[in-house]
């Protein structure tokens, strides 16, 4: 693995799974590994799991890690080509890319979409300039349409916690009053999706009309519409936010029926409930839901260290 930016990036799922899976039984086992390694976070978004669990894997790794904000702690980066610098972006990505490449053995980049230009945010433009530019490996801390280490640590959380060998999962739609990003919902469905198509899980995806995910991240997966029925018997509900790709950035609607309660819950086969934090209580998902013993969101944030772990792993290995 020389870069980690989409699951494209991993040759072995399952492997990667038992790594992170291995990393949270041993944590200090590969720290020979990390010695004398660099690790860069950049920050173009806010954080707070993403920061410290990174941070903490490439500690039990053995690496030196160093964290900026950038914009904040940084100069602004101006990342399109050719363009006359009048603005006010101060460096460009080719040299700021490049001299922390000369810093670091290892950059992670954290950069939302702007959800204003589809085309721009789907061409994952700052990933690509600095995987262009640094010359070294680039970890994807989320960015503008994947969250790729989220991913890999639900399917870490979902192998831990499921009692049939293919359970069924649901990704549902929540409502929320801002426009967000689909890149949770898209990473978790190309996850799942992998997952399925290795007999794996029953992947199922539910939410209102004009919502539909790319179809690039749908994939094979089921739509259903009707959340009842998507619910029916699910072994997992993995609940997320996002506006509408079809209408890019918009919010079509705040249906407060789409919201999980226990009853929602009481239609699954005793299903987990799942939902990358941070997460907006009894506006996305009941009190009752979170405090249940249904609820996996902190074993899931948890995990996120060991999917770290295993990534950055795998990249040091070939350092």
């Amino acid at each position: 693995m020389t870069n980690f930016l989409s699951l494209a990036d991993v040759n072995d799922l399952d492997a990667l799974i038992q790594s992170g899976r291995d990393a949270k039984a041993n944590p200090f086992a590969d720290q020979h590994l990390g010695k004398n390694k660099t690790i860069g976070l950049l920050f173009f978004n806010s954080s707070l799991r993403t920061r410290l669990s990174t941070q903490k894997a490439a500690q039990n790794l053995g690496m030196q890690t160093m964290v900026m904000n950038v914009g904040q702690d940084s100069w602004g980066l101006e990342m399109e080509e050719g363009v006359l610098m009048n603005g006010d972006k101060a460096e460009h990505v080719r040299e700021a890319a490049a001299v922390i490449g000369r810093y670091c053995d290892i950059i992670g980049i954290r950069a939302f979409a702007g959800l204003q230009d589809r085309v721009s945010d789907y061409q994952e433009q700052v990933m690509h300039q600095f995987a262009k530019y640094a010359g070294v490996p680039i970890v994807n801390l989320e960015s503008a349409t994947r969250h790729p280490l989220q991913s890999l640590a639900d399917c870490i959380t979902i192998e831990e916690a499921k009692l049939t060998a293919r359970p069924k999962v649901v990704l549902t739609w929540l409502p929320h009053f801002k426009p967000l990003p689909q890149a949770v919902g898209n990473s978790f469905a190309e996850w799942m999706n992998a997952r399925a198509n290795a007999g794996k899980v029953d992947f199922v995806i539910t939410n209102p009309e004009g919502y539909d995910l790319a179809p690039e991240f749908v994939g094979n997966a089921r739509i259903i519409h009707n959340r009842e029925e998507a619910f029916a018997g699910a072994d997992f509900i993995y609940g997320k936010n996002w506006s509408s790709y079809e209408q890019y950035g918009k919010v079509l609607t705040m249906d407060p029926s789409w919201a999980v309660t226990m009853d929602d819950m009481q239609r699954t086969n005793n299903g987990k409930f799942m939902h990358c934090l941070p997460v907006r209580r009894n506006l996305k998902v009941s009190d009752a839901v979170l405090d249940s013993p249904q609820s996996l969101v902190i074993e899931q944030a948890a995990n996120r260290e060991w999917s770290a772990q295993a990534v950055l792993k795998e990249i040091l290995k070939t350092l």
